[in-house]
């Protein structure tokens, strides 16, 4: 199970690293990553800006040793191939040099990796659920659960000759009618799973995405550290519409958040007193 779940951070630190502007809501012009909002996705961030720097050193060097030979070289000024089959010390260094560059990379993502599977210490625990197509979010410990499903502006939008403008739909396609509300400073713990087909749940503020699977229970957790509305998007192709499968978290200071649990359980509390549960029919003997 461990191995498994190290596997599937890998996957998704490899995918966060590789990714560009493939965000649920991105800035205009927006090029790169973004560093988000917990300390997970800023080392994510600091990681692929490393790597990134480390690569175009690399490729300065290379193409740069490449065009000056061309340039040097070339056969208009008389140059003569050389002919060695090999250099013993040169195939040295750039089999070894690399290997240090790997690992010098491998060291702090695997630290990284292990932070993200370690879900000791949480303070809270979210179970999502994955439906075609909505979600299912349902605070563990309490009676609060609810579907948060694609809002109606955007449904509407989205269908063909509806005759609305999808361009005067504000966050078109990454609304919801009703968000998660976590709060901010808070370890939270998320247990996710699926109904019926493999979804993913993804917030880029967050640092991570993980895959909602039918039968599986897979976790992973955060820790919000500014109060704010994070967007994200399934991240697994779910049937025809995957597209229509938006997530949206807003992140609240404690306070803030301990009120809305407590009005949102008040209000269950008043629902089922209303519920009238008609008394049985009396026995009577024939």
């Amino acid at each position: 199970m461990t191995m498994r779940r190290l596997s599937s951070g890998l996957g998704t630190l490899i995918a966060a690293l590789a990714s560009t502007a493939a965000w649920a809501n991105p800035e205009r012009w927006q090029l790169n990553m973004t560093p988000g909002a917990t300390a997970i996705s800023q080392e994510i961030y600091t990681l692929h800006m490393i790597i990134f720097i480390v690569c175009c050193v690399i490729g300065l060097i290379v193409f740069g040793a490449m065009f000056y030979s061309m340039w040097k070289f070339r056969k208009t000024k008389g140059a003569v191939a050389a002919t060695w089959s090999h250099n013993t010390t040169a195939e040295i260094i750039w089999t070894v040099v690399p290997i240090l560059i790997l690992v010098g990379m491998a060291i702090p993502a695997t630290s990284t990796l292990i932070k993200m599977a370690d879900t000791g210490g949480s303070e809270m625990t979210v179970k999502i659920t994955g439906y075609q197509w909505k979600w299912r979010y349902e605070y563990v410990g309490t009676d609060v659960n609810f579907i948060s499903s694609l809002n109606r502006e955007s449904d509407r939008a989205r269908r063909l000759g509806s005759g609305v403008d999808v361009t005067q739909v504000e966050n078109y396609l990454l609304d919801v009618d009703k968000p998660l509300i976590l709060p901010i400073d808070t370890k939270i713990r998320f247990v996710i799973t699926a109904d019926d087909v493999i979804h993913s749940w993804w917030v880029p503020a967050l640092g991570w995405k993980q895959d909602a699977i039918p039968g599986f229970i897979n976790s992973a957790w955060t820790q919000i550290e500014k109060p704010g509305t994070y967007r994200g998007q399934c991240a697994e192709l779910c049937g025809k519409d995957h597209g229509f499968m938006p997530i949206v978290v807003i992140a609240k200071p404690k306070a803030e958040f301990d009120a809305w649990l407590a009005q949102q359980e008040a209000a269950l509390l008043d629902v089922s007193a209303t519920v009238q549960v008609p008394a049985p029919a009396p026995i009577t003997k024939s």
